[in-house]
């Protein structure tokens, strides 16, 4: 692990003048509690650029709980620039601009959290104009997300390219994320039965090519966890965010599930070659 001089910086100008020099620029952008998930972009972003930039901020409107030992842990990690940018940095008080994809945002997250994605796609613009970055990490966990940010850098030709990143778990399989620290242990255990049912349908895909039969295998684990409220578990195509009949490689399976006050999502990938298992 090797530390580095930190540079905490709140404009965009700051950025990019301390980013002089450098051919290629990582960014990973952080929205909530630090963990290792966000370290494991870090680290594909130093390996494969010059300069690695974390982006603090939450387009919520929330202030992401970054403390001074998380800055150091992403320090050793590889980051060496952290943009921590006010509010009216990125959204002045007369901000009124929405970036909308209708289609892959009509469903699923975007039901459950209505308008959520066009606040996030304004911010991802506002960012990559302001920090022009060679490639943004984002990870797979939030996969509706990530589809949804890729057609909006690819519709409005941004800056550099988005590197998408497996998703990082627990050894019991569950995907990190800043709000396991809420689970109980009771519900730690309940909340194991999401990846365990995608994990399920993945091997039955193998040879079951009906998504109502993956679904179906699926629930049946879910369902015998009393603890756990299932929103949605589906066979979908990540390019459009469609429920499918009949799986093909690309597709993939997609939960959203409350456990006490906890919301956990997860995916994975059903067609041969799967990185996420």
């Amino acid at each position: 692990m090797t530390y580095r001089r930190m540079l905490t910086l709140t404009t965009p100008e700051q950025v990019r003048d301390a980013t002089i020099g450098a051919m290629t620029i990582g960014l990973v952008p952080i929205m909530g509690t630090m963990h290792e998930g966000h370290l494991a972009l870090i680290r594909r972003a130093d390996l494969e650029n010059d300069e690695t930039v974390v982006v603090i901020f939450d387009p919520a409107g929330d202030v992401p709980e970054i403390t001074p030992n998380d800055l150091l842990t992403a320090n050793g990690a590889g980051a060496r620039i952290f943009y921590r940018p006010e509010p009216d940095t990125i959204f002045p008080p007369d901000f009124s601009t929405s970036v909308r994809v209708p289609g892959l945002s009509a469903n699923w997250e975007g039901a459950a959290r209505l308008g959520y994605f066009d606040r996030v796609t304004a911010f991802f613009v506002v960012v990559l104009n302001q920090l022009q970055p060679t490639r943004t990490y984002v990870g797979e966990k939030h996969l509706q997300q990530l589809m949804i940010l890729q057609r909006v850098h690819d519709d409005l030709n941004l800056s550099g390219e988005i590197v998408p990143c497996v998703t990082v778990r627990d050894p019991d399989g569950l995907p990190l994320s800043s709000y396991n620290a809420r689970l109980t242990d009771a519900e730690r255990l309940a909340a194991v039965a999401i990846p365990q049912a995608l994990f399920a349908m993945q091997h039955a895909a193998r040879s079951e090519e009906n998504a109502t039969t993956l679904v179906a295998i699926g629930r049946e684990i879910t369902d015998a966890q009393p603890l756990l409220t299932l929103e949605y578990l589906a066979v979908i195509a990540p390019e459009t965010f469609a429920e499918v009949d009949s799986i093909s490689d690309g597709d993939y399976a997609i939960i959203a599930a409350t456990i006490g006050e906890t919301r956990i999502l997860d995916n994975i990938h059903l067609g041969a070659g799967n990185a996420n298992s």
